[in-house]
């Protein structure tokens, strides 16, 4: 792992943001424009012939005082852990990432590249040359993040309707969406409507009364 570090730092020079290992894995930083470039050699001279995965990153509110753990909150139960510190610096600016997991075959390495872009305008450049997994991966992360990929051939959703309105993954969208579909048996079509439910705290019922938790003094009646 580490001699893979010191070449990547050594072939690529100043166009590496930043290069750090963890937990066993490698992640290399990168500006986007580099990102074409980059892909190929890491393909090419490295041995990188394989991408695994590619997936979106929202950033907004990322390791922020939003996660209670003593009772309900506005939003609904918490998810039951301590608010953390940031654990990894967030850019001014940036509010996306897209990250690449690659794998070589050839020398039993796996490396993951991350690209952070612009909160106004998160584009990058297609990786569908490179590699052609790609495809279905870059338009599962537009059709979830809005992050556009110049270059693809065919972006569109992907697990969404093609009438679906936001990006479901992005963290400023509602947990109960924007609209609902129903089918209209008159129309004989399906028709999108403003969201019927209203957000409500869910608080769970505790039923007590059973054996497990009656008072010492009082008896069972048989």
């Amino acid at each position: 792992m580490e001699s893979l570090k010191q070449k990547l730092q050594q072939h690529f020079a100043n166009r590496l943001v930043d290069c750090d290992e963890a937990h066993g894995e490698l992640t290399v930083y990168i500006e986007s424009e580099q990102v074409i470039p980059v892909c190929r050699e890491l393909r090419d001279r490295f041995g990188f012939t394989q991408l695994i995965d590619l997936c979106g990153v929202d950033y907004s509110a990322y390791g922020s005082s939003g996660w209670e753990t003593k009772q309900a909150t506005e939003h609904g139960f918490s998810r039951a852990r301590e608010t953390m510190p940031q654990l990894e610096e967030v850019a001014e600016g940036f509010r996306y990432a897209v990250v690449y997991h690659l794998l070589s075959i050839e020398h039993n390495q796996r490396l993951r590249l991350k690209v952070n872009l612009i909160a106004d305008t998160p584009i990058i450049d297609s990786v569908t040359s490179v590699w052609h997994s790609a495809d279905w991966y870059e338009r599962e992360a537009f059709d979830l993040f809005g992050i556009l990929f110049k270059g693809h051939h065919d972006l569109r959703r992907i697990l969404t309707d093609y009438g679906f309105v936001g990006h479901p993954f992005r963290k400023d969208f509602p947990l109960i969406g924007n609209v609902e579909m129903r089918y209209d048996p008159e129309q004989k079509r399906v028709i999108y409507e403003p969201v019927s439910i209203e957000p409500r705290t869910l608080v769970p019922r505790v039923i007590r009364d059973d054996s497990r938790y009656l008072q010492p003094d009082r008896e069972i009646k048989k």
